[in-house]
């Protein structure tokens, strides 16, 4: 029996999938990427923001046919839009043949099996549960990096966010685990292992009464064949001195930290229910800048909040403009059912969001590419991603480089290299977003 998974939305939503497809192939069941020929659909979906929503429906109903006129013989909903449209889904697409919730994705062989035998399913569990290790993951990464979900959840209640009403409150994953997981991975050959969650920073606060992050980081940097740790969506005004030293001692942690801020104006800062104000942000930035000079920062950024002025805007323009962030991001406001901010009076029009938007790219891309100009003559370390077709060149990542979010370092050699190796790197020159450069060794 053949398997067609489709992950969409974000990493943490990639660990999940990558969960399954083991749990999926320890059953014996193979996988292709061929919806013609897959007896089973499953897709792992996403609702964060509208456009993922669209996604995610249309997804369903484009292998909905398949179900209905090809060989699919089960089609199988998990993910975020499972957890929030269950109801939904089962009455209106009636090919959808089980459907998972975000807590209950361990049940997967379980749920084709009965799918396949004709039964209708439905598997929800408690949002707070904290799936118990599963055995392993089938990484779909390339295998020489790999994505370290810490923890499950968020408490924070961000206005404009329905991820606590999708995930549950925020869990930690117990330390012994995630050392575990990681000790495995290196097994598997990955040398770069990236840490995400809703939020990074108050890892094992629940667990163990403290914020864990920089002794789970130092003991994760013990591992053998570990060469890079990446940490991703840490809240600023959770980010501590000590964590700042950890990043800053130790060689296997990237200078590169993700903030996702959402905005600058301190009234809009206080409608999302964010914990920060402009003032402080601008002193946590000062202070990673002044401990880690090189230090790569990436934020995003919402426009058209509900009640910005032009006012609040030409703020935040200003605020990129001081702070001249290293990768931004910028996702127009999206109103979600349920959340605080979508019953907000003041709605922007979506064109005025589009072009807030526009503007902040625009002044984003000239400080991009004055930083990456700037690097010209700077030797790196570059992890090769893949070979050029048809050409002698490469594709890696430096270490400011997150897979799939940032840009990429086009090497040009003679040299046979492999994904996953490791070389020095001398900058020559910059296109946009990426570097080009020339191998020293």
């Amino acid at each position: 029996m053949k398997v067609l998974f489709i992950s969409l939305g974000c990493d943490k939503n990639l660990v999940d999938s990558e969960v399954m497809l083991k749990l999926l192939e320890k059953k014996g069941y193979q996988f292709t990427d061929d919806e013609t020929e897959a007896d089973i659909i499953i897709i792992n979906t996403c609702c964060f923001i509208g456009d993922a929503k669209e996604e995610s429906v249309n997804t369903i109903l484009e292998m909905a046919e398949y179900r209905k006129s090809g060989s699919c013989k089960a089609l199988i909903v998990t993910g975020c839009l499972a957890q929030r449209y269950q109801k939904e889904i089962l009455d209106e697409i009636e090919e959808v043949d089980a459907i998972l919730g975000t807590a209950t994705y361990d049940s997967i062989a379980e749920a084709v099996d009965k799918a396949l035998g004709g039964q209708k399913e439905l598997h929800f569990e408690d949002i707070d549960r904290l799936v118990p290790e599963q055995g392993g993951r089938v990484l779909t990464t390339g295998g020489h990096y790999a994505y370290l979900k810490i923890a499950e959840g968020c408490d924070k209640r961000c206005t404009y966010c329905i991820i606590p009403k999708l995930r549950g409150r925020f869990r930690s994953v117990p330390e012994e685990r995630l050392l575990a997981e990681a000790e495995e991975l290196a097994r598997q050959g990955v040398k770069e292992l990236i840490l995400v969650a809703q939020e990074t920073t108050v890892y094992g606060v629940d667990l163990y009464g403290e914020k864990r992050l920089p002794e789970l980081l130092e003991k994760l940097a013990a591992i053998p064949g570990i060469r890079w740790i990446r940490v991703q969506y840490c809240y600023p005004e959770e980010i501590t001195e000590e964590l700042i030293q950890v990043i800053k001692k130790e060689p296997k942690i990237c200078h590169y930290l993700d903030l996702p801020i959402q905005h600058a104006s301190d009234r809009i800062l206080k409608r999302m229910g964010r914990r920060t104000t402009q003032a402080d942000l601008r002193r946590i930035i000062g202070r990673l800048r002044q401990e880690i000079p090189d230090i790569c920062l990436r934020t995003t950024l919402i426009t058209g909040f509900p009640g910005e002025t032009e006012e609040d805007h030409e703020e935040l323009m200003r605020f990129v403009d001081d702070c001249e962030f290293d990768r931004l991001g910028v996702f127009p406001y999206s109103p979600e059912e349920d959340t605080p901010a979508a019953a907000m009076p003041d709605q922007i029009p979506e064109e005025v969001k589009q072009d807030r938007r526009a503007e902040l790219m625009e002044l984003q891309q000239e400080i991009a590419f004055e930083k990456a100009e700037g690097m010209t003559g700077q030797e790196l370390t570059v992890m090769i991603e893949g070979k050029v077709a048809d050409e002698n060149a490469y594709v890696g990542r430096t270490y400011k480089d997150a897979p799939g979010v940032d840009g990429y370092l086009f090497l040009n050699t003679d040299e046979t290299l492999m994904s996953g190796d490791f070389a020095r790197v001398r900058v020559t020159g910059a296109a946009e977003y990426d570097l080009i450069g020339e191998l020293i060794e």
